[in-house]
């Protein structure tokens, strides 16, 4: 059974803080394969956190997602992944490990990138999982904890034999957290290795680093993460670049326009104050723009989404962006 809607599907990482139901859906609209939710602490999803299960939302246009769970207790995840499954039913593709956030906090529990540190504990998460769970798993990776440690291969069997039903390789260490360049040839080597899905994750910033890892690695999938942020169109550039086709960039003014259509859904899912969440968003939209700068102050003292609008735009040249939004 795929945990993918298709063949070489374009995906969107999961990104504490970014990957809420607002942005979802604008990069479902531009062509995005499949969503993921933030990642969801398997504990507080299990003992009522409020805010936990809040990350299990889903706007009425998702008609499906991939949930992230992140824990390092093979009971509290298994009871964490059949609530998943209870709460989203049909709605859910499939639940993503995370064996690969580099976070402190995350790291000093015991979750994320130090369970590469003990692959044994991480083998039986993965087997508490898929014996829990009524859709796939499958994990998301690093390469190892650092520079001395590469364990991408080793590690990727034994998600396998635990019955993960793909794998997303993000060639970095831990120790690298974000900084310096991804290593694809760790994802080539993976896709080599196992016989379940690879997705490459890592650097995919454009349709021709999308083509190119594709053709590096030969990996069954891109994940796009970074590279998304304030860009939701990347979708449907890389769609374009796979298939041959032109693509034309969104004008400044377009790209302020999906900005606002960000704030007018985070407003509806969250009021007014949910535009406080939005700072973190404006700054990749408007990006190598003319003021940026000045620009990203203003923005972020608006307090509505009208004085957001008057800001970004003149109402007098307003116009539609349905022509910028691809077909189907």
């Amino acid at each position: 059974m795929t945990p993918y809607p298709c063949a070489h599907p374009v995906l969107l990482a999961p990104m504490a803080g970014y990957t809420d139901i607002a942005f979802r859906a604008l990069c479902t609209r531009f062509g995005c394969d499949l969503t993921c939710t933030e990642m969801v602490s398997a504990k507080g999803l299990l003992y009522g956190s409020v805010r936990t299960a809040e990350y299990l939302h889903l706007g009425a246009d998702e008609p499906y997602i991939a949930v992230q769970l992140f824990g390092h207790e093979p009971e509290v995840l298994a009871a964490a992944v059949r609530r998943v499954c209870r709460a989203l039913g049909n709605r859910l593709c499939c639940i993503d490990l995370n064996m690969g956030c580099p976070a402190p906090k995350i790291v000093s529990n015991g979750d994320g990138s130090a369970l590469l540190k003990d692959p044994e504990l991480a083998g039986k998460l993965v087997s508490a999982a898929v014996q829990s769970s009524s859709v796939p798993i499958t994990v998301k990776m690093r390469m190892g904890w650092d520079a001395d440690a590469n364990v991408a291969i080793p590690f990727a069997y034994i998600m396998e034999e635990n019955g993960a039903a793909a794998l997303t390789v993000h060639p970095r260490t831990r120790a690298q957290q974000y900084s310096g360049t991804a290593d694809w040839s760790v994802i080539r080597a993976v896709k080599q290795a196992v016989s379940i899905p690879v997705i490459g994750n890592g650097d995919v910033t454009d349709g021709a680093s999308a083509k190119a890892m594709l053709e590096q690695t030969g990996c069954d999938g891109i994940m796009v993460a970074r590279g998304a942020l304030g860009n939701p169109w990347i979708f449907a550039e890389i769609k374009a670049a796979l298939e041959n086709r032109p693509y034309s960039p969104p004008t400044d003014r377009e790209r302020f326009l999906i900005a606002i259509e960000h704030a007018e859904r985070i407003v509806a899912e969250k009021g007014e104050h949910g535009l406080v969440e939005l700072r973190k968003h404006i700054p990749y939209y408007i990006r190598g723009t003319r003021n940026a700068k000045e620009l990203r102050q203003k923005v972020n003292a608006v307090q509505t989404v009208a004085q957001l609008r008057d800001l970004l735009l003149d109402r007098e040249s307003a116009k539609t962006y349905n022509e910028m939004i691809p077909n189907g």
